[in-house]
């Protein structure tokens, strides 16, 4: 049986995970920064330490973020901040409760990572800049 030859498909897979990624998080930290109160709220049910800042952290950190993944711009640092989210989020959200709960956190861990060791590919800001991927 003849392989296809999907090495050539490298960058476009990179910014295929890069848009599904990058929209996520910016949908999701913009929902926080336009209801940042009841996020604190939240955050301070949950026992996370200094809610209120946290709050405005992780609201910052998941929209700017997910911009520059989305993007491709210096996008090492943001997929591994989001990923440290995802991991705070599975233990204090989801830890004990059924894998159906936990499984887009999951794969939202995962794919943040592989972002950051593989970084953003050829079509990304960074690229297009003569940037590396930091």
């Amino acid at each position: 049986m003849k392989q296809l030859p999907l090495e050539k498909y490298h960058d476009l897979a990179l910014l295929l995970l890069r848009i599904g990624v990058g929209v996520v998080f910016i949908v999701a930290g913009w929902g926080k920064l336009t209801g940042i109160e009841g996020v604190q709220g939240f955050f301070g049910d949950l026992g996370i330490p200094l809610a209120g800042m946290m709050a405005w952290v992780v609201a910052i950190v998941e929209f700017v973020g997910g911009l520059m993944v989305l993007t491709g711009l210096y996008a090492k640092i943001p997929n591994l901040l989001l990923a440290v989210i995802m991991v705070v989020a599975l233990f204090t959200t989801k830890l004990g409760g059924e894998f159906s709960a936990a499984r887009v956190d999951i794969l939202l861990l995962l794919m943040t990572l592989a972002l950051a060791i593989l970084g953003s590919g050829k079509y990304s800001l960074n690229s297009m800049l003569g940037k590396e991927d930091v």
